[in-house]
């Protein structure tokens, strides 16, 4: 292997980290340099490492660039899953933290409608 194609494979690597995603910790918000972010003029095909930290902060909770955590590219799924996926209430399409704040509020209503009948006596 010479030192031409040992440069093109560390190339192809740094241009797949400029396509990973990073996924805020506090709401689960996936910021994906393929659309980029229109609320702040951040055009698409922006490595989420070239955000102007400063200013920069989460479109829904407001945390900052520190609160995100790499979650690697987004990869082709299996054959039939984007299909798939829109059956159902919608709630494949959710983030991981609204998909818990609707579980455990499900979890909740139930019990306190559970403990209403204790009022009918």
């Amino acid at each position: 292997m010479n030192a031409d194609t040992k440069s093109d494979q560390i190339s192809d690597r740094s241009d797949d980290l400029r396509l990973n995603r990073f996924e805020c910790r506090g709401c689960g918000y996936i910021y994906d340099p393929k659309e980029g972010l229109r609320k702040y003029k951040i055009p698409k095909g922006t490595p989420f490492k070239e955000i102007d930290r400063q200013k920069y902060r989460c479109p829904v909770c407001r945390a900052s660039v520190d609160a995100y955590k790499d979650i690697g590219a987004k990869f082709k799924p299996a054959e039939g899953f984007e299909e798939n996926i829109q059956y159902g209430f919608g709630f494949n399409t959710l983030p991981p933290g609204q998909k818990n704040v609707l579980i455990f509020g499900g979890l909740a209503l139930a019990a306190a409608c559970f403990l209403s009948l204790y009022s009918l006596h």
